[in-house]
């Protein structure tokens, strides 16, 4: 039996025990601190995306709300895929006396939040489009120093644990955004300028209660423009480990995306709610995945620190999710899209309590962690590009039922890919 160590908060990135830890001192305040921090990022999802967005462009021309919002989350994703390798490649390389990641965490959230509150007083397609990419960018800038964190300051065997709290904040910011979208659908601009300051607000106290070490003597490389290319290039040959994480993160995110980026006119249209009905609806879905999601969440983590394990707990939370998808395909009434909420809960809590961790055991190199994870988080936001359109075409061409064997298949291959992972068990 491994040895139980103390550890406290490591700025290096570099474990320093050999065995699962004991959480204390700044370490544990960084628990602490995981929750709000992932909270705000996660709350754009939960209640702009979700909800206020496809409110916002649906009362632009309801006739024309799919491929509408088809382009503007393909605007936002195709931003977001430049956002999360180059916030991280310049955090990496970043030298301030607030350390590397501050700058960009509190500047990305600063930027991100007047966009959303300009947003809110766009009243054509090309006004929302503008600000929801200058947004999505700021925002997924700030998302890879943040989650170079854990990399950065955990030691492995305890950073299962600090995924459970990031998945627990993507779940809470879910159940948080869809009550907060919802109060705020018949005062969408008020709605976004809340959601902006208070992410703000809590990432930059996030960074003030978690000081990094000053990187005024970071040596870094000369980055040059026409060296872009290869920084954001990792070979999967060279690193296939790495590549499959990002592959099966990629099929899973495309799979959910195909369905749930849809969940509002899936209500409107193909249950029969309405749009009064199903923006009263979105928070009851999300309701029905909090005891699986949070079971799930504080139960996977913190286990698979303690079985030295993550691979299993990942290839079984895309088969669960997958599983999800069926209800609503055989059966489309509002009691089946509030037990796929439930199952996807269970599948999204085991998921995000321990993917986290299993990326960052197969990052390339100590010295590019916020680089390699922007890379990786590319795998979260380019089916925000892919799925849209591709979703949209589907409705077009077969209905919406048509989305969940789609979303279903790519959540399977999703769990093959992870499989292929060798370097971790």
């Amino acid at each position: 039996m491994m040895s139980t160590h103390d550890a406290e908060a490591s700025p290096s990135g570099v474990d320093v025990v050999d065995g699962p830890v004991r959480i204390r001192g700044p370490l544990r305040r960084l628990l602490v601190w995981m929750l709000p921090a992932w909270m705000a990022i996660f709350i754009v999802g939960g209640a702009i995306s979700g909800l206020l967005l496809g409110l916002q462009v649906n009362d632009l021309d309801p006739a024309t709300k799919v491929a509408n919002l088809a382009v503007v989350m393909t605007v936002g994703a195709v931003v977001s895929l430049v956002g999360q390798p180059l916030g991280g490649l310049l955090s990496d390389r970043t030298r301030s006396r607030f350390g590397r990641r501050a700058p960009w965490i509190v500047g990305g959230s600063f930027v991100g939040g007047g966009a959303l509150i300009l947003m809110g007083f766009q009243h054509s397609l090309v006004g929302i489009a503008v600000c929801w990419g200058v947004s999505h960018l700021a925002y997924t800038m700030a998302n890879g120093p943040l989650t170079a964190v854990l990399p950065d300051r955990v030691p492995r065997l305890a950073r299962g644990t600090f995924a459970a709290f990031t998945g627990l904040g993507a779940i809470l910011a879910g159940i948080g955004g869809a009550f907060i979208g919802s109060s705020f659908s018949d005062a969408i601009p008020l709605g976004y300028t809340v959601i902006g300051a208070g992410i703000f607000v809590v990432l930059t106290m996030f960074c003030l209660a978690n000081p990094d070490r000053p990187s005024l003597d970071l040596r870094v490389e000369r980055l040059r423009i026409r060296d872009l290319p290869t920084a954001f290039w990792v070979n999967p040959a060279a690193h296939p480990d790495f590549f499959w994480a990002f592959a099966g993160r990629l099929l899973l995110y495309l799979g959910f995306g195909t369905v749930n980026g849809y969940s509002l006119y899936l209500l409107i249209d193909y249950v029969g709610l309405g749009r009064d009905g199903a923006a009263g609806f979105i928070p009851w879905m999300t309701l029905a995945a909090i005891p699986t999601g949070l079971a799930a969440l504080l139960i996977s983590g913190p286990l698979s620190d303690r079985v030295g394990r993550r691979k299993p707990f990942v290839f079984a939370a895309c088969l669960v999710i997958a599983l999800g998808l069926i209800a609503p395909w055989l059966w489309p009434a509002p009691a089946a899209m509030l037990v796929m909420s439930a199952v996807l809960g269970l599948g999204f809590g085991m998921f995000q309590s321990v993917d986290t961790a299993l990326v960052t055991d197969v990052l390339p190199s100590a010295d590019s962690y916020a680089k390699d994870l922007g890379i990786v988080n590319i795998a979260s936001s380019l089916p925000g590009t892919l799925a849209p359109g591709m979703a949209g075409v589907i409705i077009g061409v077969s209905g919406y039922a048509a989305l969940f064997p789609v979303g279903i298949a790519f959540v399977a291959l999703a769990a093959l890919a992870v499989w292929k992972i060798r370097g971790v068990k």
